[in-house]
Parts: structure tokens; C-alpha cells; sequence
């Protein structure tokens, strides 16, 4: 029996149980409510199928539950045996219990068909499923241990096939080393070669690197020491054109200095000379006037110095104190 087979009749036997549990569940249901009915108060008649419900759900949990531990080859204990007996005992009781309490022999006969065929069942079927999963489980050894001995004979063969193939393998493995030792012989011989040739072109290039390096520091040396000296003589440049316009700002103040002492030595004599007896030359009047108007005399007092009258000393105060307008006064003077 292949493994097709079994679950075909696994199938047949899970749909035959469960079709003898629900018709006989419907039945029981049917069967019981009368009875609860009659023997429940009146308000509550309505809960009359709850009894048989529960009863019933108590066979379905045992019967999936078996089916279950029968498929995983697992055993449950003693709990199941008694509850699989209770849920039994008690649909029977309460489908015949009406006919009982009649002394009807036949009802009790006929309604405990049902319960009796389940229970029956569920014993059956428990010990078809055991059976079942023992042959499946021997079946899975069996095939098992073919396939392993269908393996280990593929293991010998492969392994000798390898064997075989290592030798080949290694043989031509011995070869190809050989000749790859020769190939190598020859390359590393030439890269010893090409490597001594580029150490040689590589010490020339740095040679001439570092005489390229060396001209090159050599050039910026000396440009930096030209810029240097050309910095040089501009900071003297800078510093002698400096020391120059000092020296010529000195010479300038000093002659301005001069020069102010020497027309305050002239002022102060043109000043010091006093009242004119006579009217002064026009020259030396301007003079007076000027000194005067620089000292700060009054036109009067210069008028008095110079001997001419307080109006021309008016008019040379106001050319003194407005330069612009003194050259034509001049020239209307003159004529």
C-alpha cells in the first residue's frame, strides 16, 4: 500500500466518523429536548436543547481530539479514555431515559442505537487510526531504509566516481603544476628583468627629479633673495624719501619761522618809530598800516603813525581784512 492508499482511507474514515457523529448529535438533540422540556419550568423551556449541545460538543472535542492524537502516534492518558466513555454513557442515558421511564422496552432499544453506534465508532475509529499510523509509520521506515540504502549505493558509487576523478584530477593537476612552474620560472625570470629595468629608470628619474628639485629650490632662492633685496631698497627709498620731506617740512617751518620774527622785528620797529610829524611817503605808510592792522592798533593809532588821515587807513583796514577788492581800490588810487 503506497502512501496515496492510506490517505484515501484515512479520508474515508474521518468522513464516515464524522457523519455517524453528526447524525447522531441531530438525533440526540431531537430526542433529548422533549425530555428536557418536560422536565425543565415552564419559563424555561427554551434552554431544553442546551443539555444535549453540550453533551454533543463534549463528542467532538474527543473524537478530533483522538483523530489528532492518533495522526502525531501520541497517547493522552486515561483522561480521554473516561471522558470518550462519560460523553458516551451519558448520550445513551439521556436518549433512552424517556423510554425508561415509560417501560418501553422497544423505545429504549431503538434510541439506543445512536449512541451506542457512536460510541462504538469513536472506539473504532481511535483503533483504525492507531493501526493506520503504525502501518504509515512502518510504510515510512521501510521506505526510509530503502532510500537509505538507495543513498548509501549512490554515496559508493559517487565516492568511487570521485575517487577516480581525483586521480585523474591530481594527475593532471601534476601536470598542469609542473607546467605552471616552468611558465613561472620563465615569467618571474622576466619580471626580475622588467623590474630591474624600471628600478633603473625609476633611480634615474628620481636623479633627475631631485636635480629638477634642487635647480628649482636654487631659482626660488634666489628670487626670493632678489625680492628680498628689491623690498630692501624700496623700505630705503621709502625711509630716504621720508627723511627727505621731513627735512624740507623742517626747512619750511623754519623759514616761515624766520620770516614771522623778521616781520614782527619789522612791525615792531615800524611800530616803535611814533606819531609822524609829517605825512609818510605812500610805501612806507602802507607798511605802517599793515603792521598796524596785524598788531591790532585802531585806525586812528595807525593814522597817527603814518600821518595820513583816518579814511585811507579806513580803506587799507578794509583791504587787509578783504584781499580781494584791494587791487582795484589800488588802481583808483593811483589815478
Amino acid at each position: 500500500m503506497n502512501s496515496v492508499q492510506t490517505r484515501s482511507a484515512e479520508r474515508a474514515l474521518s468522513g464516515g466518523t464524522w457523519l455517524i457523529v453528526c447524525g447522531a448529535m441531530l438525533y440526540s438533540i431531537l430526542t433529548v429536548t422533549p425530555l428536557m422540556a418536560a422536565h425543565t419550568a415552564e419559563e424555561w423551556d427554551w434552554t431544553a436543547p442546551i443539555l444535549p449541545l453540550v453533551v454533543d460538543a463534549a463528542v467532538v472535542i474527543v473524537v478530533k481530539l483522538d483523530d489528532v492524537l492518533a495522526r502525531l502516534g501520541g497517547n493522552g492518558g486515561r483522561w480521554p479514555v473516561t471522558l470518550r466513555w462519560m460523553t458516551g454513557l451519558m448520550t445513551l442515558a439521556l436518549n433512552t431515559a424517556d423510554s425508561a421511564l415509560k417501560k418501553d422496552l422497544v423505545g429504549v432499544a431503538v434510541h439506543s442505537v445512536a449512541p451506542l453506534l457512536l460510541i462504538v465508532t469513536a472506539e473504532t475509529s481511535l483503533a483504525y487510526r492507531r493501526a493506520i499510523a503504525a502501518a504509515v509509520a512502518a510504510l515510512e521506515d521501510q521506505q526510509r531504509a530503502e532510500r537509505e540504502r538507495r543513498e548509501r549505493q549512490a554515496r559508493e558509487r559517487a565516492e568511487q566516481a570521485r575517487a577516480e576523478a581525483r586521480e585523474e584530477r591530481e594527475h593532471a593537476a601534476q601536470l598542469a603544476r609542473e607546467q605552471r612552474e616552468h611558465e613561472a620560472r620563465i615569467t618571474r625570470e622576466q619580471a626580475e628583468r622588467e623590474e630591474r629595468q624600471r628600478r633603473e629608470e625609476r633611480e634615474a628619474r628620481q636623479r633627475a627629479e631631485a636635480a629638477e628639485r634642487e635647480a628649482r629650490e636654487r631659482r626660488e632662492r634666489e628670487r626670493e633673495q632678489r625680492e628680498q633685496e628689491r623690498l630692501r631698497r624700496e623700505q630705503q627709498a621709502r625711509q630716504q624719501a621720508e627723511a627727505d620731506r621731513r627735512e624740507r617740512a623742517e626747512q619750511a617751518e623754519r623759514e616761515h619761522r624766520d620770516r614771522q620774527e623778521r616781520a614782527a622785528r619789522e612791525r615792531a620797529a615800524l611800530l616803535e618809530r611814533g606819531p609822524a610829524e609829517v605825512k609818510l611817503p605812500e610805501v612806507e605808510a602802507r607798511r605802517i598800516v599793515a603792521a598796524g592792522f596785524e598788531s591790532g592798533l585802531s585806525v586812528r593809532q595807525a593814522a597817527e603813525l603814518c600821518g595820513w588821515s583816518v579814511g585811507w587807513v579806513s580803506q587799507r583796514y578794509a583791504e587787509h581784512r578783504h584781499p580781494g577788492t584791494g587791487g582795484a581800490e589800488l588802481a583808483i588810487a593811483g589815478n
